[in-house]
This record gives C-alpha cells, sequence and structure tokens, in this order.
C-alpha cells in the first residue's frame, strides 16, 4: 500500500465519521442527557442512548451548516466550573431571599447587556448561562444582536451586574467561542 493509498483510506473514514457522526460531542451529550433523564446505568437505556445520539445529529445536521469553531476546549471545562459554583451560590442566595426577605424588598430590575461575542452559539451559550443561574433571566436579544435584555432578581447596582456578566461568563465564553 503506497502513500496515495493510504491517504485515500484515511479520507474515506472521515467521511464515514462525519457522515453517522456529524458531531460527535452533541452525540456524547445526548447519550448522557438520555442516561441522566432515565436515572439508571442499565445496558437496555444505554443502547437506547446510543442509538438516539447517533439519529438526532444526523437527522439535524442540515440545520447546521457550519460547526460551531471551538477554540481552547481546555477553556470550556474552567468556564462550567465557574458556571457550576455560581448556580450553587445563587441557589442558595434565592432561597435565603425568598425566606427572609419581604417582597417589596427585592430590588427587581431589567439590566441591558452590551455584547461583545458575536457569533450565535456564543450568544446562545452566554443566554443560557444567564438563565441557568437562579435570580437571572436572559428574555431578549436586540435586532442587531448586540445587546442581551436581563431580568435579575435582586440588583443593588446595575453597571456592577453588567460588569459582572461580562467578566464572568461573556469574556470565558469568548475564550472558546467567537
Amino acid at each position: 500500500m503506497n502513500g496515495a493509498d493510504a491517504g485515500h483510506g484515511r479520507r474515506e473514514r472521515e467521511g464515514f465519521l462525519r457522515r453517522w457522526l456529524p458531531h460527535p460531542f452533541l452525540t456524547l451529550v445526548l447519550v448522557g442527557l438520555w442516561m441522566a433523564l432515565l436515572n439508571s446505568l442499565g445496558p437496555g437505556g444505554l443502547l437506547v442512548g446510543i442509538v438516539l445520539g447517533i439519529l438526532i445529529p444526523i437527522y439535524t445536521a442540515h440545520f447546521w451548516p457550519q460547526r460551531p469553531k471551538i477554540r481552547r476546549p481546555w477553556r470550556v471545562l474552567s468556564f462550567l466550573a465557574v458556571l457550576l459554583i455560581d448556580i450553587v451560590i445563587a441557589n442558595l442566595q434565592v432561597a435565603y431571599w425568598i425566606v427572609f426577605r419581604r417582597a417589596g424588598a427585592l430590588r427587581s430590575r431589567w439590566v441591558a447587556v452590551p455584547l461583545d461575542v458575536v457569533s450565535p452559539e456564543a450568544i446562545t451559550v452566554l443566554a443560557a448561562t444567564i438563565t441557568l443561574t437562579p435570580g437571572t433571566v436572559a428574555s431578549d436579544l436586540s435586532a442587531d444582536g448586540r445587546t442581551l435584555l436581563v431580568h435579575c432578581l435582586d440588583v443593588a447596582d446595575e453597571e456592577a451586574m453588567v460588569r459582572r456578566i461580562k467578566t464572568r461568563y461573556e469574556r470565558r465564553i469568548g475564550l472558546f467561542l467567537p
């Protein structure tokens, strides 16, 4: 087998993988999500999860004209760690507010967050991050895609909240998504 045949075989393998696993990370996420929803690690559930994890990306591939480019994938892990910590802390804060504060004492506000990230994937991840964090909900994106409207349950200083969202989340997202 010469070098040209080896290169052709590699391209065929890549074509096969791209056809059957168009989004491998999505496949892994779907299998993990399926197993979490089942709350079981049985072989039947795993088999169904794998089948769904393969078929859903194949049937939705035409909705994804280009794969999102993830730069520096290790940054995703540090972002997820920060997000998980923030979700736990925010849950405790919101629980405290609900139990120990009068409803009239909450300073609920709408905050406009100007965006530096430009890709739809990065904006979606930022909006999902804000919504996953208890006490905040991303509710609207401006027509030009440059401002995100966020409702905050309790905010003393709007500018500080915008700075926090931009430095804590948007900057980190910008490190792995354009």
